[in-house]
C-alpha cells in the first residue's frame, strides 16, 4: 500500500507540468487569433477605401466618355450644317450678280407698257422675264414682292414714308424694286414705300 502512494506521488509532479504547458499553449493560440483579428480590421478598411477609390475613377471616365461623344456628336452635326450650307450657299454670288439682269428686264418692260410698245416687243420681254424667274427659282432663289404687305425690316427696305388714306399704316404701299431669296437667306431685301397715317387720323389716333 505505501508502494501505491509513493507510485501516485511520483506520477503527480509529471502530470501537472503537462497540464500548465497546454494552458500556456492555449493563452498563446488566443493571443495569436487576438492580434490576427486586430491586424485584419485595417487591412478590410483599407481594401473598403481602395474599392471606393476605383469606384469613384471608374465614374469620373465614364463622364469623361460621354462628354467626349457628346462633343463628337456636336461637331459631327455642325460641320454637317456648314457642308448643307456650303452646298446651298454656294453660287449666292452669282445669283447676286443675276439680279441686276432681273431688274433691267423689269425695267424694261415696264418702260415697253408705258411706252404701248407693240404686243410682241412685251411679249418676248415677259416670256425672258419668265424664263429667268423659273430659273432662279429652279435653284432656290425666290422673289420678294411685298405690295399690300405688312412692313418687314428683315424682308423690306423702306426709302419713304407716304401718308395713304386707302392702305393701312405700317403697311407697303409700293414696291420700288423687288427683293430676293436664296432658300432662307436674303440676296437683297425689297425696297419699298411704306404707307402712314393721313395727317387727320393721325392726329386723331394720337388723340
Amino acid at each position: 500500500m505505501a508502494d501505491n502512494d509513493n507510485a501516485r506521488k511520483d506520477q503527480g509532479p509529471e502530470t501537472a507540468p503537462e497540464t500548465d504547458a497546454e494552458a500556456r499553449e492555449a493563452r498563446d493560440s488566443g493571443a495569436a487569433e487576438s492580434a490576427e483579428g486586430a491586424a485584419g480590421a485595417p487591412e478590410a478598411a483599407d481594401g473598403d477605401d481602395a474599392l471606393a477609390r476605383a469606384e469613384a475613377l471608374a465614374q469620373e471616365y465614364r463622364d469623361q466618355l460621354l462628354r467626349t461623344r457628346a462633343e463628337a456628336e456636336n461637331q459631327r452635326k455642325r460641320m454637317e450644317r456648314e457642308n448643307t450650307n456650303a452646298v446651298k450657299y454656294a453660287a449666292e454670288k452669282v445669283f447676286r450678280d443675276l439680279l441686276a439682269v432681273a431688274d433691267s428686264l423689269d425695267l424694261g418692260l415696264k418702260a415697253a407698257r408705258d411706252a404701248d410698245a407693240a404686243s410682241a416687243v412685251v411679249e418676248g420681254i415677259e416670256l425672258t422675264q419668265k424664263q429667268l424667274q423659273d430659273t432662279l427659282a429652279r435653284h432656290g432663289v425666290s422673289v420678294l414682292d411685298p405690295a399690300g404687305s405688312t412692313f418687314d425690316p428683315e424682308y423690306h427696305e423702306a426709302v419713304s414714308m407716304v401718308p395713304s388714306p386707302d392702305v393701312a399704316p405700317n403697311h407697303v404701299l409700293e414696291v420700288v424694286q423687288r427683293g430676293y431669296c436664296l432658300h432662307e437667306r436674303v440676296l437683297r431685301p425689297a425696297r419699298v414705300v411704306v404707307a402712314s397715317a393721313p395727317p387727320g387720323q393721325a392726329g386723331d389716333e394720337a388723340g
